[in-house]
Formats: C-alpha cells, sequence, structure tokens
C-alpha cells in the first residue's frame, strides 16, 4: 500500500536523505546522504525493510506530518519529543501513524539529528541514482509546509517494536587512523592532539564540523607543499588557524589542508550527531584494527532486525484493555500481537 505524507510544518534543516550517491567524486559531487547512516539502518531493522530507502532528517527540529492512510512509521537517531495527535510515543521505535492522524516532532533532545522513516520509503525523485537532498551540490530542497511525499509500496505490517537506546548523541572518544599528511605534524603534536579534550563548535553542518579546545591549534612542518587533492568524509582537516575540522557526508569533494587523520566510518554518528558543545577526543588504532572494526560494524547492523523487541504499553494508555486476556497472555487471533504492543 502507497501513501502521501504531508508536511504541516518543518523545521529549519528538514531534507529527504538516503544512503546518499557514491561514484560521482571525479564529477565534484560527493556521496553526501545522511549525517547518520547508523540511523538509516535502524529504521529499516524497525520496519522490516531495505536500509537504503529514503527517509527524512531532521537537523535539530522536526516538524508535523499528516498522512492519507495508515501509514507505518519509525522514529531514530538523536531523540525528540513525538506524539501523534497528543499522544506521545516512544523513539527509537516503530508505530502505526493513522490516516488524518497528526505526526507532532520537537527539538531534539540530545544529539543532532533525528529520522523519521515510512514503510516503503520516501518517493523523492531519484537524481544521479540516489533520492537525498545534496544542497550544497544543489541537488535537491529542504522541505517545507504544504510538501507532500509519496511513499512507495509497502508490504510489511508490523509495528511496536523498539531498539535499545544507542550511546552515540553526547559526545565522546572516536577512533582515527593516520592520513596521507600526518606524518607531518611532529609527534608531541600528535600526542597533544590525543590528550585534547575538544567541543564540537557552533559552526558545523552537514558538510562537516570543527572541533575546539583552550589550548593552542596544530601546526604540521611543511604544510605549504600539501597540495589540493581528494578528501572524504571523516577526514579531519586542520585549518589556517590550527583548529581541526571533521569533513561530514556532504563534504566538498577536494581540499588542501593537511589532515591529522582520518575518523573510522563506524565512529562518524559520534561526530555527526554531537551536539554544539559536547565533549569530543581522539585516538589513533592502526589500520588493522581499523579494518577489524569496521568489518564487526558491518555485521552488527546485519543483525539489528534480530535486536528488535516489541515496546512495553503503559496500560492506562490502551482502551480496549478489557479485550486481552491477561492471565495466559491470549488475544483475540486476528489481532497483530506486535501491534497491539506498539
Amino acid at each position: 500500500m502507497t501513501s502521501t505524507l504531508t508536511v504541516l510544518r518543518a523545521g529549519p534543516g528538514v531534507t529527504v536523505q538516503d544512503g546518499g550517491r557514491p561514484g560521482w567524486l571525479e564529477y565534484g559531487v560527493s556521496r553526501g546522504g545522511a549525517a547518520d547512516r547508523l540511523a538509516l539502518a535502524e529504521g529499516a531493522a524497525l520496519l522490516g525493510q531495505d536500509a537504503d530507502l529514503a527517509a527524512i532528517e531532521m537537523g535539530g527540529m522536526g516538524g508535523e506530518f499528516q498522512a492519507d492512510s495508515d501509514l507505518r512509521i519509525a522514529l531514530t537517531g538523536a531523540p525528540m519529543r513525538a506524539s501523534i495527535d497528543g499522544t506521545a510515543v516512544a523513539w527509537n521505535a516503530s508505530h502505526l501513524l493513522p490516516a488524518g492522524t497528526r505526526l507532532a516532532i520537537g527539538a531534539a533532545r540530545s544529539g543532532t539529528y533525528g529520522y523519521l522513516h515510512v514503510g516503503g520509503g520516501f518517493q523523492a525523485q531519484e537524481i544521479l541514482g540516489a533520492r537525498s537532498a545534496h544542497l550544497a551540490a544543489g541537488i535537491g530542497s529542504l522541505l517545507a509546509e504544504g510538501d507532500g511525499l509519496e511513499t512507495g509500496l509497502d508490504s510489511g505490517r508490523t509495528t511496536g517494536l523498539g531498539l535499545a537506546a544507542d550511546d552515540r548523541f553526547e559526545g565522546g572518544t572516536v577512533r582515527v587512523v593516520a592520513s596521507l599528511q600526518t606524518a607531518l605534524f611532529p609527534q608531541n603534536e600528535l600526542e597533544r592532539f590525543e590528550q585534547t579534550v575538544f567541543q564540537r563548535g557552533a559552526r558545523g553542518n552537514r558538510m562537516g564540523v570543527p572541533v575546539e579546545s583552550d589550548g593552542e591549534g596544530f601546526r604540521p612542518e611543511g604544510a605549504r607543499t600539501v597540495v589540493s587533492e581528494v578528501i572524504t568524509p571523516g577526514d579531519i582537516q586542520v585549518t589556517g588557524d590550527g583548529t581541526p575540522y571533521v569533513l561530514l557526508a556532504e563534504c566538498q569533494t577536494t581540499g588542501g589542508y593537511p589532515r591529522i587523520g582520518t575518523v573510522l566510518p563506524c565512529d562518524l554518528p559520534v561526530l555527526a550527531q554531537a551536539a554544539a558543545g559536547a565533549a569530543l577526543q581522539f585516538r589513533f588504532i592502526a589500520l588493522e584494527e581499523a579494518v577489524a572494526l569496521e568489518q564487526a560494524e558491518a555485521e552488527r547492523r546485519e543483525r539489528l532486525r534480530s535486536l528488535c523487541l516489541p515496546l512495553i504499553r503503559d496500560p492506562r494508555t490502551m482502551p480496549n484493555l478489557l479485550s486481552y486476556q491477561l492471565i495466559s497472555g491470549a488475544i483475540a487471533g486476528e489481532d497483530d500481537v506486535l501491534e497491539e504492543m506498539r
């Protein structure tokens, strides 16, 4: 079944995002896609569908939405206050959004990017093999009041599932490997880099985030010999004033600032989700360890669906409570058990 989701109100950073469009670097278009790709995998697991389907990304603030027919939804990423017709619903969980009801999503309580997924994904226009908006490249646009988003065919039925809360929304330690210019930084500078507790700067966006500290900037030797070359998300460029700047999903494709290291892809969600002022530290690891960690994370994401568990409902919010046989747990045969437990 397909549906149309209408945007009744949208925050200032609401776009459609999927896994992005790899393969276009030589034409000046970086991959883009969701700032937190783990959140895409979590939404897919909660709805039992493919992780490449497009979702709505909400930067800092959500909005209000209404569907013209019953719609399965999931909410992942930075936790935000959410309700359906005034009744609060759980984050990091899947729900039924009945036709005509209003889904309201407020500001992020921690982290930065929240995600609204629907059964079948959003069928935004496909450009260069993806449906995601890439504002820096002039592809797509911010969502606004009155926009209608078509959904794909949804053959699933299950809702009322949740995933355990993740701790990637408060900053923390992220792992890095040596980059092409790491050797330009003296060993004492690299040690100071690892020992420094940074704060995520306020000027960050989908292109990247500065990390700031009270100490001196970081100075490489021979920085003037660095030529402009290909850069990718996770690279940590050190700008002219010595401030490290971590590149994210919508970064440019080339750059000439020296790179002190590169964040592991599996740790990038921590950088992307860090709110302004969040504490961050970096730790260098060997390339072999990084490869093993990436493999382990890929395997964990494949298992996410098996980690989804039925939500526990508050009996006071169940209008049909008396229809349940609460001693044995038996219910009417036509009931969808997981749907009734949402």
